[in-house]
């Protein structure tokens, strides 16, 4: 990895139903905030939020949804693709993805790069609640992590509640992310957004860029921005408002992780990734892969 500049940009959808002129107001919206914030600072790695072309609830169904998105890389796509080409940058952004066979819909992370090619595309593999095609929703997981190499380091996806979930993360980190992208639109408090942000950088000693969205999408639910930037030692080093923006932060492999605490005069001595007791791991692999339940009764 070497040192740049990362921007996480925060953008409301525009407002329901859902059509195809719609879908196309979102990406003119998102990719000019894109512009405007490449042009003032310089970013050469850039995320949007979840779902950017649609907003997070789409107020249609699965069928409806599949009718109005595309395959990735497609028709979709192409619009970020070209703004990644003129303006040389890599850039993260959230879209439903059409998958094989009519209401088959993914919730998909896309990295395109300078050139202007998709360098990985992540299905989200956590969906939230009701987005789940099994309970109702519009949603089918994936079931791969994606981490790409690129000029600025390795960078891997995972979307919104996904960052609920260690092990996903953990797995990106062992395959060698220095870098992990969220792009979200997280409907719980702000509290769990920078609790599970900062958990994952620090978990993992990684850099978290977390876009997320802010209004209100097609089913008029809300979103409060709140987009940061955490670093491998957990500190919060760049966070946004309920406002449409972004924010952005240096990213300098050479101080990840220079001080025990932010700004500390003392070092870093540990290592979260080499100091796995892999025996204790092995022991319990099975316990890992069991299913399991919460014991409160919820829901």
């Amino acid at each position: 990895m070497r040192a740049f500049t990362a921007a996480a940009v925060q953008v409301a959808p525009r407002p329901g139903p859902l059509t195809p002129a719609v879908v196309k107001d979102n990406t003119v919206h998102a990719l000019a905030w894109t512009r405007r914030c490449v042009e003032s600072t310089g970013a050469e790695l850039v995320v949007l939020p979840e779902s950017v072309t649609t907003g997070f609830t789409p107020g249609i169904g699965a069928e409806a949804l599949w009718d109005l998105v595309d395959e990735v890389p497609g028709t979709l796509t192409e619009p970020f693709q070209e703004c990644a080409r003129e303006l040389g940058v890599h850039l993260v952004w959230g879209t439903y993805e059409r998958g094989q066979g009519r209401g088959t819909v993914h919730n998909a992370a896309v990295l395109a790069g300078p050139d202007g090619r998709v360098l990985g595309v992540y299905r989200k593999t956590h969906p939230f609640g009701g987005e789940r095609r099994s309970n109702g929703g519009w949603v089918v997981p994936g079931d791969r992590v994606t981490v790409a190499d690129t000029a600025l380091g390795r960078i891997g996806m995972i979307i919104c509640f996904d960052g609920d979930f260690p092990e996903l993360s953990r797995i990106q980190a062992v395959r060698g992310a220095e870098v992990i992208c969220r792009p979200s639109a997280l409907l719980r408090s702000a509290d769990l957004w920078e609790l599970t942000c900062r958990a994952r950088a620090y978990d993992n000693h990684v850099y978290v860029v977390g876009a997320n969205a802010t209004g209100a999408d097609p089913a008029g639910v809300l979103y409060f921005g709140n987009s940061m930037i955490v670093t491998p030692g957990a500190e919060v080093v760049a966070r946004g408002s309920s406002h449409e923006g972004w924010v952005t932060a240096r990213l300098d492999p050479s101080r990840a992780l220079a001080g025990l605490t932010p700004g500390s005069s003392v070092p870093q001595v540990f290592d979260h990734l080499a100091d796995r007791n892999l025996e204790l791991v092995r022991h319990y692999a099975d316990d890992l892969v069991r299913p399991a339940r919460t014991p409160f009764p919820h829901g």
